[in-house]
């Protein structure tokens, strides 16, 4: 069966391969969405033939509207034309692989529309996961995991009880610097940060990913995604990443997804659950993987987990902070503007400087997002 799938970020590294498996399922791109690369964009146009096109970078927009003026592709630009492209009614779901906060209101505005979400920014959830968890029930819409990690673990719930789970078990690489001390981090350069032993991503989750603070976000994504209380999702050290996360239930049995480090498979099973069909992706050689370790991440080092298993006790706007001050800090460091310690240091601030409570609304949200970024700019940079 077509579906019709729009995808917010198309250019990125979710963007590219969620492109990859629409080709490959047969589905039908009605629109996609990116922030400047107008060239790669040209590419995609000219091949999946949307109907709309959209760039947030004005002058990228309009380099693009005149590359592909001889093609039936509308070419928007700004904020507004993401949310129109996410709010159009007429298709089946919307992928939200955009990068950070900034994908929060996408996905309310799809979601509003009645359409299905498969989501990779798990910054929607880390901000704003009451918002959108609500409102998923109020439209009765799928919301489907992209993340591997979330993936794997909506896998494995399949056909058990909710009731019956005694625990989630995130599994994480542990990054290009596990095992390292503080101090053997303080001079760490954005190059180095940067190369990730096992995923092929984008800068900003790559950081995340070698300050634990991926694996913090991922933990307080899974509480709004399954429905779980902190106390029962746990993190554990998988430097290998064939094992994408684990169940464990309350009989004693683990439930563990496995497969080759591609994010190929969690973006079809995310547009195609409950059916599973034949993937590009590359296929697990069990018996070229080599031996499967586990170990205890170390939290006391890399405080950015901790952090985030802090804020997601305390709830309310606090995770929408630590967040904010997260991606603020991720791009003064791309910036060379502050050094790698300071990113943990940037997020410890955030969270005792600020006394937060509840929010009800969007604008609570990315009004704490701003103050969070002001707070690490002016503290950071001065």
């Amino acid at each position: 069966m077509e579906k019709i799938i729009s995808i917010l970020g198309s250019t990125g590294s979710i963007g590219t391969q969620s492109l990859t498996v629409c080709k490959k399922m047969g589905y039908r791109v009605k629109a996609i969405t990116a922030h400047s690369n107008w060239k790669l964009m040209e590419e995609q146009i000219r091949q999946f033939n949307p109907e709309k096109a959209v760039l947030t970078d004005m002058e990228a927009a309009q380099k693009l509207k005149e590359a592909v003026s001889d093609t039936a592709t509308t070419v928007l630009s700004g904020m507004d034309g993401v949310l129109e492209v996410a709010s159009d009614p007429q298709q089946d779901t919307v992928i939200n692989a955009l990068m950070g906060v900034a994908g929060l209101k996408p996905t309310v505005c799809a979601i509003e529309a009645g359409n299905n979400v498969a989501l990779a920014n798990k910054e929607t959830l880390v901000a704003g996961g009451k918002l959108v968890t609500e409102l998923v029930k109020k439209k009765g819409v799928l919301l489907t995991p992209i993340d591997s990690e979330h993936s794997a673990i909506f896998q494995c719930l399949q056909g058990n009880e909710s009731k019956s789970v005694k625990r989630l078990i995130i599994t994480a690489s542990g990054g290009p610097f596990y095992g390292k001390t503080r101090s053997e981090l303080a001079g760490i350069k954005k190059e180095q940060a940067l190369k990730h032993p096992n995923w092929s991503m984008g800068a900003k989750i790559t950081i995340d990913s070698s300050t634990l603070m991926n694996k913090g976000l991922e933990f307080i994504e899974a509480m709004w995604l399954f429905s779980m209380p902190p106390e029962k999702i746990d993190v554990v050290v998988h430097p290998q990443s064939i094992i994408h996360s684990m169940v464990e239930y309350v009989d004693g049995s683990v439930m563990a997804q496995m497969g080759a480090p591609d994010m190929l498979i969690p973006i079809q099973y995310a547009l195609t659950w409950p059916h599973r069909y034949e993937s590009p992706a590359k296929h697990l050689d069990l018996l070229s993987c080599g031996d499967l370790t586990f170990k205890k991440p170390d939290t006391e080092t890399f405080t950015c987990l901790a952090d985030c298993i802090e804020a997601a006790k305390r709830g309310g706007l606090y995770p929408c902070v630590l967040n904010g001050a997260n991606e603020e800090a991720v791009s003064l460091f791309l910036q060379d503007k502050i050094g790698y310690l300071d990113l943990f240091d940037a997020v410890r601030q955030a969270l005792d400087h600020f006394d937060l409570g509840d929010y009800n609304s969007v604008e609570e949200v990315l009004e704490a997002d701003r103050k969070a970024r002001e707070f690490v700019r002016e503290t950071f940079t001065r």
